[in-house]
């Protein structure tokens, strides 16, 4: 396996060092930005050579409770803020995010590792979501109606739930920031944001922004730290806290389900995926090749949605499979700075070690790598893009999140048998169908268990869909017209009638 090597900063181009310069290194608490209790720091890396990026506070139980404080103390005057007030802070962080496009596309670059261009596209991406809760609220509707029998009156009501905890996962920087604070900042809900360790340098810059687009201090607390324990275990446990929505791994996203559970917090929770990718018989296979590209290797296939078994009909199977190892194998490995780079490096040495090992396992159960198989030789934890033919249905990589460029390849013979199969999970995030037969695609979709349905697309995620999975996959949606009542609670009014005599 590789390993890592340290580069001086003195490599670093003139315009990086400028804007890693640029990015706050303390916490954000009241407005003011600040140094740990403790006075303790991590360091940031950069997953393609190693080296240190920025070193940032790192926060305590004891900052946790002061961020929460700080959202405490103002969430009455902040739910009473006018709609268009808050609706004009999004539209103007917005704007901003945009303007800064290539500094937030570069900074998630160097603490990630994808290539530029699908940086870029997460700008555009994350940014959409400060738009659509922009304009989603001022309408954010109640009602008012007569009871059946008419003696009274019905008044309903939506009101910000009260002060959150929004814990993001390290592979998309800036759009599961913005896709959790958006929503909750349009519903009038003060937050404490716990950004990942290994990528907690976006949201400082996200959180910056906020501040120079008009969100009052106290609103928005972030809390980067080495710890997520030490941050998340005294929040959850205090009664003023009133909501958690996590987006990260199933193990933990129950274990926060089970602290949760103590003061019965609102959870909102984007766990694990194992997208099934159907090619029936019927599909054109150059179209189903392309949208295979784009849902597996969508940033590195280090993404919950990422297209993780490839179930094709065993007719086309042969053909599919040629295709897309052709395409996969085309692709350039490299730091994604590098003007020609494709796919970056993944994460860390574990999450690379982890990919390997599934694919170790799978070519020992009689899987063959008809491209790639193997870590890159040098410095970063680069993985080779890689397709594996004839892997046994009990392989334990199409059971687990590969997380990866890995795509694994296994066949079937009838429409039942991929139902079957898709649904031998105990996720259902996102799942992707190829056919040509509309009314099979909608049958199929019917019958599988997930929460997002492609039917010939390969990316689906839209701040204008809902975004969310069931069984495993987690509960509740973020983005659309869904995605703000995860950040309201409904007040029923009952009026006596005003006709009365």
């Amino acid at each position: 396996m590789i390993t890592s090597t340290v580069i001086s900063p003195a490599t670093r181009s003139e315009r990086e060092q400028k804007l890693l310069a640029s990015v706050p290194t303390g916490l954000l608490i009241g407005g003011e930005w600040r140094d740990a209790f403790d006075g303790g720091t991590f360091d940031v890396h950069d997953p393609a050579t190693g080296e240190v990026l920025a070193t940032l506070a790192s926060a305590t139980s004891e900052d946790a409770i002061a961020a929460l404080d700080a959202a405490d103390a103002a969430q009455t005057f902040w739910a009473q803020t006018a709609p268009r007030v808050r609706a004009e802070i999004l539209r103007r962080a917005f704007d901003l995010v945009t303007e800064r496009a290539e500094d937030f596309a570069l900074l998630m670059t160097l603490e990630m590792g994808k290539p530029l261009a699908e940086a870029r596209g997460e700008v555009t991406y994350g940014a959409e979501f400060l738009r659509w809760f922009s304009e989603e609220t001022v309408r954010d509707y109640g009602r008012y109606l007569t009871t059946p029998e008419g003696k009274n009156k019905i008044l309903v009501q939506h009101k910000p739930v009260g002060p959150c905890l929004l814990i993001t996962p390290w592979n998309f920087p800036l759009a599961m920031a913005t896709r959790k604070v958006a929503p909750a900042v349009a519903a009038g809900c003060t937050m404490v944001l716990k950004p990942a360790k290994l990528t907690p340098l976006t949201a400082q810059l996200f959180a910056q922004t906020m501040r120079e687009a008009g969100l009052p201090a106290g609103v928005l607390n972030v809390v980067p730290s080495s710890s997520a324990s030490g941050i998340s275990r005294p929040l959850l446990n205090d009664s003023r806290l009133r909501k958690v929505s996590f987006t990260g791994s199933t193990p933990v996203g129950k274990r926060l389900m089970a602290d949760a559970a103590q003061n019965v917090l609102r959870t909102s929770m984007e766990l694990g995926g194992n997208a099934p990718f159907i090619v029936f018989e019927d599909a054109d296979i150059d179209k189903a090749v392309e949208g295979a590209m784009a849902a597996k290797m969508r940033n590195m296939g280090e993404a919950c949605t990422a297209a993780n078994r490839f179930l094709v009909h065993v007719s086309v199977a042969q053909e599919f499979t040629r295709k897309f190892a052709a395409a996969m194998g085309a692709l350039t490995t490299g730091r994604g700075t590098d003007p020609g780079s494709q796919v970056g490096p993944l994460i860390d040495a574990s999450a690379r070690a982890d990919v390997h090992n599934l694919v170790s396992a799978a070519v020992d159960a009689g899987a063959i790598a008809v491209t790639g198989g193997a870590p890159v030789d040098g410095p970063g934890y680069f993985y080779q893009p890689t397709v594996l033919a004839d892997v046994p249905n009990n392989a334990v990589i199409l059971s687990q999140e590969i997380f990866g460029p890995v795509a694994p390849v296994t066949t079937f013979t009838t429409e039942q048998e991929a139902i079957k199969l898709a649904n031998a999970s105990e996720y259902g995030l996102a799942s992707y169908l190829y056919s040509r037969d509309f009314n099979k695609l909608l049958r199929v979709a019917e019958q599988i268990e997930f929460g997002m349905v492609g039917f010939n697309a390969g990316v689906i995620s839209n701040a204008a869909a809902p975004f969310g999975g069931v069984k495993q996959s987690g509960l509740g949606r973020e983005g659309g017209s869904e995605g703000i009542a995860e950040y309201t609670t409904t007040q029923y009014i009952g009026i006596s009638d005003p006709y009365a005599r």
